[in-house]
Order: structure tokens, then C-alpha cells, then sequence
């Protein structure tokens, strides 16, 4: 069964469809192959073995691999340049599609009717991303699927799933202290509350027409307020506003929850604004904190720029049905594929070789194009001669034999 999952993850690390068929190739010419020496495979399975086995194995069974992911990174020192706020870890919650059909479903498919009367069938999940202003990396941390649930009339949606996330998972990350970021959508106090239990601070986007007592309990208050006038990247001059207020109720009624607001607006040079957002928060608001506050709620941008723009436009193919099966098939691979961008994400951060060869082959498209092409004909003992060949655009002398023989 190792080999299985092995199998299915070397497609999505080596970010190569055509992986596993030319390893069977080079294994029945030399009686190796790279599935062999470089991912520890003992056999090479075929792909109806896959998809039948992996369609009864849950996602769930993939959080240690996750939790690796997280533990090599904070061993060696990559967590560092995530931390932020006096060392604490920014997760930010979102939810996204990634497989949709109105021919191919399971039992765990959510469905919503089309204006045609056609039936989507569809799959989507909550992802959980540690991201960090001025970070250019995110790392995903396992994923919680919305799906169909046996016996429930309602379907389920994103909010239950961040519920589910922080039971699940908001102990495994405790010692992260980490701040959870989210769109309007987890600005609830259902979700805040949730946060809170699990040893966690929020800083979630709040918008006035869904805030309603919020601003209404602000209507006319003083708030405290921040200007500060500097030059940002391509020498562009902004000047950043804060005003915060804190104490107000997230929702009307006796038990609202009472949070501090941040509004934040960015003008250019010429007095345009260019950004204008809002945030609710169970931090402390400061003078001294404010810039770093605002900086780390709008970093929530990033699940979208480096997390699901990587997996579904760069190499990842989130969206590609990679085989849908009728148990959990479709889930597990794309817990995979996350699974995947996180171990290449420490790679990114903690890997010299790794980086260097990024680094020589320039564009990431190009690295993985490389690694997919020299893998379809020759077999390399490690992980270090595949890199350094790819640094040097050279094989060394034992691998070229290959070519020759």
C-alpha cells in the first residue's frame, strides 16, 4: 500500500502525468528506476491498482505526511521567516473548487442545480495556508473537504468545515500561537468563538453591509488614528491611514462578542486611494502594533495569490480530474497534490540544492520540465545527483553511460 500512495504522490511532486509510465519503461530496460532510488518504491504499480486502492483511503490518513511537512520546516529553521507579530504564525483560512462535472458524481459530491435544469456535481474544500507578509511562499497545512454529509438536509459549507479544521486540527498548531486570518464570510462569532477555544487569535476582513451592529455601535465615535507617509517598492510613495476602535460588539445582542476594529486606507502620491479594507480582531491594537497588524490581516490575499493561483495555474492542475472514483478517490488526490506543493515549499525554503537548481533553471514551469524530461531517461541514485545535474546542465559521468548503453 506504500507504494500505492508513493506512486500517486511522485505524479504530483515531479508535477509529471507521464511519471510512472516512463519509470515502468526504464525499469523493464535497466531494473531500476527512478521510482526506485529516488521516491523508495519497491514496485511500480499500474494505474487501475491506484485509483481502485486509494478510492477506499481517506484524505485523513495523509495528516502525518502534513505534519512532517510542518515539523522539517520548524527543525530547520524555515519557520523563521513566516513569523511575524513577536513570532507568532499567520493561517489563513478560504475556501476553493477543485473538481466539477454534470456527467461524473459520488456520494460525497456536493450538487447545485444550473438555470439550464443541469446538475453540477462538484468538490471543494477548505484549505489552511501559513502565510506571512512580504513572504513570497505559502505552506499548506492539511485541508478540511466540504462534502456531502450521510443524513444532513443542509450541505455543507465553508463555515462548518473551519469549525471542523480548528477541533481537528487547532491543538496540532497550538504551539504556533497562531492568527487566523479569513475572509468576510468567517467575521461570525460562531467562528471567532471557535478560534478563541482552540488557543488561537483572529483577524478577519469585516465589511459594513454584513456588520451591521458593528458599525452601527461605532456611528459617531472617536477613533484612534495613525498616519504614516513612506516610500514602498518601485521607489512609490503611499501613505497609510489606520483608525481603530476597540470594544465593539461583533454581533447585536447581550452575547456579542465584543472585538476591536481596524480600518486601513492607502493613498498614492496624488491623494488617490488605492485600498480601502477593514478587519475585526481579538489582538490588542497599538500605535506601536498597528502597521504590523494591518500588513498581516491583508496577507489573507495570499491564499489566493500563492496557494491557489500556484495549484490550479502552475504545474499543480488542481482542477484536473485526475480520477474521481466513488468513495474518496477525488479527495485524496487533491490532498496529495497539496501535499505536494507543501513538501516543495520546504524544499523552496530549507534546500540548498533544491534552490540553486530552481534558481539555475530560472522560471519554476522550466525546473519541473527538466526534472519531468531527464527522469523519462535516466535513473539518478538521489535526490543531490538530480539536482546538481540539473545546476550543472550536465549529468555526471556514471549517469551519461546510461545515454551511450
Amino acid at each position: 500500500m506504500a507504494d500505492v500512495g508513493m506512486s500517486a504522490f511522485s505524479l504530483f511532486f515531479t508535477q509529471s502525468e507521464s511519471f510512472l509510465a516512463y519509470q515502468r519503461g526504464l525499469q523493464d530496460e535497466r531494473q531500476t528506476s527512478n521510482c526506485r532510488t529516488l521516491f523508495g518504491m519497491a514496485k511500480i504499480p499500474t494505474d487501475a491498482t491506484i485509483r481502485s486502492l486509494l478510492d477506499r483511503v481517506p484524505p485523513a490518513c495523509l495528516q502525518p505526511s502534513f505534519d512532517e511537512a510542518l515539523a522539517v520546516m520548524r527543525e530547520g529553521g524555515g519557520m523563521k521567516a513566516f513569523e511575524r507579530l513577536g513570532g507568532r504564525a499567520l493561517i489563513v483560512f478560504d475556501g476553493t473548487e477543485f473538481f466539477c462535472s454534470q456527467k461524473l458524481g459520488c456520494a460525497h459530491c456536493q450538487t447545485r442545480k444550473r438555470s439550464n435544469g443541469k446538475t453540477d456535481f462538484y468538490h471543494s474544500m477548505l484549505a489552511a495556508s501559513i502565510v506571512a507578509p512580504g513572504h513570497n511562499m505559502a505552506l499548506p497545512l492539511m485541508p478540511e473537504f466540504i462534502a456531502k454529509r450521510d443524513g444532513a438536509e443542509k450541505q455543507d459549507c465553508e463555515r462548518e468545515a473551519c469549525k471542523r479544521w480548528l477541533l481537528t486540527h487547532g491543538e496540532r498548531v497550538r504551539e504556533l500561537r497562531p492568527i487566523y486570518l479569513g475572509d468576510d464570510l468567517f467575521a461570525c462569532q460562531p467562528i471567532c468563538q471557535a478560534v478563541t477555544a482552540a488557543g488561537g487569535d483572529f483577524l478577519m476582513t469585516a465589511k459594513r453591509d454584513s456588520h451591521a451592529a458593528l458599525y452601527d455601535f461605532m456611528q459617531g465615535a472617536e477613533l484612534a488614528e495613525l498616519t504614516v507617509t513612506r516610500k514602498e517598492a518601485g521607489n512609490k510613495k503611499l501613505t497609510h491611514r489606520y483608525r481603530w476602535f476597540k470594544g465593539a460588539p461583533l454581533r447585536d445582542g447581550k452575547d456579542g462578542m465584543l472585538v476591536d476594529w481596524l480600518g486601513v486606507a492607502i493613498s498614492d502620491a496624488k491623494g488617490k486611494v488605492t485600498y480601502d479594507g477593514a478587519f475585526v480582531t481579538s489582538l490588542a491594537i497599538t500605535p506601536e502594533n498597528v502597521a504590523e497588524v494591518a500588513a498581516c490581516a491583508r496577507a489573507r490575499w495570499k491564499v489566493e495569490n500563492e496557494t491557489f493561483n500556484v495549484l490550479k495555474n502552475n504545474g499543480y492542475h488542481l482542477e484536473h480530474n485526475f480520477g474521481h472514483g466513488k468513495q474518496s478517490l477525488a479527495t485524496t488526490f487533491a490532498a496529495l497534490n497539496l501535499l505536494a506543493f507543501a513538501f516543495h515549499a520546504v524544499c523552496d525554503c530549507l534546500e540548498g540544492l533544491w534552490t540553486e537548481a530552481r534558481e539555475a533553471k530560472r522560471a519554476r514551469k522550466r525546473f519541473f520540465e527538466h526534472i519531468r524530461t531527464i527522469t523519462a531517461y535516466l535513473v539518478f541514485p538521489d535526490w543531490n545527483t538530480l539536482m546538481t545535474t540539473l545546476i550543472r546542465s550536465k549529468p555526471p559521468p556514471e549517469i551519461a553511460k546510461q545515454v551511450i548503453g
